[in-house]
């Protein structure tokens, strides 16, 4: 089965709300920009990536969890981080039972995590290619 198969099966297997609520989520990340990926990482869990893991996405009871790999580093002007607000790297999103999921701020924050990626590939870019040079100028 492909990544995006066993997402499709994941939810499925979810037959209340949250199964909805995932689905939703799934969908707006999806509809943001046609060259993320989806995979299947650490024994099950869906995650979305373009160029660097945006976010990955699990079902517990009582919520459904959207954490952005690097979500420490973007700016969330709409608050929709409300767990993990502690740590230096990740920021994650609870959906809770009856939440709507606010699809134009949810686009605006994957998008912003897609550019982080961006900038950062970039970043590294320059700095193999000017290793390259230093070993090939002492050729």
């Amino acid at each position: 089965m492909n990544p995006s198969e066993n997402i499709d099966k994941l939810i499925a297997g979810i037959t209340d709300w949250r199964g909805k609520t995932f689905a939703g989520v799934r969908q707006c990340i999806l509809e943001t920009d046609a060259g993320i990926i989806e995979e299947w990482k650490w024994m099950g869990s869906p995650v979305w990536s373009l160029e660097g893991i945006i976010a990955v996405a699990n079902a517990h009871k009582g919520k459904v969890k959207l954490t952005f790999a690097n979500g420490a580093s973007l700016l969330d002007p709409d608050k929709l981080f409300n767990a993990g607000l502690e740590g230096n790297q990740r920021r994650a999103i609870d959906f809770f039972e009856g939440d709507k999921i606010s699809k134009r701020a949810l686009k605006a924050l994957v998008r912003a995590a897609i550019e982080f990626n961006q900038a950062k590939a970039k970043k590294k870019a320059p700095a193999r290619a000017s290793t390259k040079a230093r070993k090939d100028s002492t050729l």
